[in-house]
Order: C-alpha cells, then structure tokens, then sequence
C-alpha cells in the first residue's frame, strides 16, 4: 500500500469537483487554489496550520508544497513528475522482489 502525504497550510483538496462537495469547496474558496487529484494511490492532507501539527509547520512553513512517499520525503516546491515516476518503480520493484 502506499501513502502520499501533501503538506499544504492554505490548499483545499476537491477530490472530486464534479460532485456537490467538491463545487462547494470550489465555490468556498475563491481565494484559496483548489488542486484536484484523481489517483489509484491513498491520498493523506496534513493542514500543517492546525496545532497538532506544529512540527510539520516548523519544519515545511516555508516550503510548500512538499511531497512524502510512504514517510518519506520525497520533494518540496515543485512536483518533479520523472522523479515521483522513477520512486515509484522502485516500490513496484521492490514490492515484487518480496512477494
């Protein structure tokens, strides 16, 4: 199974902006971008404004977004798609060599 963890403090996530919930997110934040993800992976938000996750505010405040892949980093500011791409041939590879 693996986890994609987004560390955002002002990005809401529609995950699916063609229901009545993700047009109402749209419509809510018209300030705030909307990023809409359509994935076969699990997807994990972190607001790393709330107070339980003050460590990740100290640590990301001023580098989101920033990506981790099953608990691990794997990039901030920009989404490098040959990079996530590559990592994720490795856990296929990895997955089939212990099965």
């Amino acid at each position: 199974m693996m986890v994609l963890c987004f560390l955002s403090r002002t990005l809401q996530l529609a995950r699916h902006s063609s229901s009545p919930l993700g047009r109402q997110l749209c419509s809510a934040s018209a300030n705030k971008p909307v990023l809409t993800l359509f994935t076969k992976f699990i997807l994990q938000e972190v607001d790393i404004t709330l107070p339980e996750n003050s460590v990740w505010y100290d640590k990301y405040k001023y580098d989101i977004p920033v990506f981790h892949l099953n608990g691990k980093f794997l990039m901030k500011h920009r989404v490098d798609i040959q990079k996530f791409e590559d990592q994720l041939v490795k856990l296929e590879l990895q997955n089939d060599g212990n099965q």
